[in-house]
């Protein structure tokens, strides 16, 4: 089970990270929802509405990277902050290369992020190509 460090609530709409911004925690969905996004040519392109009892921020806290996407309130939202000592415990516990694997899967998974961003971004300007012929 995981340590929560502190409990916040976040009103509909809120945001509660930014995209390329630094975050060095994670949060568990305790109640409400959040909705995963990014920004692409401008626009924005939900990724994921996530609810209860799932976790957010995990990309930039494995890879200490920063934040993949944005993520946002679906009404009034309540996060707990998982304590970064105890997961770092936790995670120290495990062999070498169960770690190097978990960072691996963090990391590529914010390249396929990219990528599908990049593909995204691709059909929307071939579409709007097509829009002005």
């Amino acid at each position: 089970m995981f340590q929560i460090v502190r409990t916040e609530t976040f009103e509909d709409k809120q945001i509660i990270f930014k995209e390329g911004t630094f975050g060095d925690w994670m949060y568990i969905i305790e109640e409400g929802g959040v909705e995963i996004s990014r920004t692409v040519g401008g626009k924005k392109v939900i990724l994921a509405n996530l609810e209860e009892g799932e976790i957010i921020g995990e990309v930039a806290y494995i890879s200490r990277n920063g934040r993949s996407a944005t993520a946002i309130a679906i009404g009034k939202t309540k996060l707990g902050t998982i304590d970064r000592q105890h997961f770092d415990n936790e995670f120290n516990e495990l062999s070498h290369e169960f770690q190097a694997i978990l960072k691996t899967m963090a990391l590529r998974l914010g390249r396929t992020t990219e990528f599908l961003m990049e593909c995204h971004e691709k059909l929307n300007k071939q579409s709007a190509s097509k829009n002005d012929k």
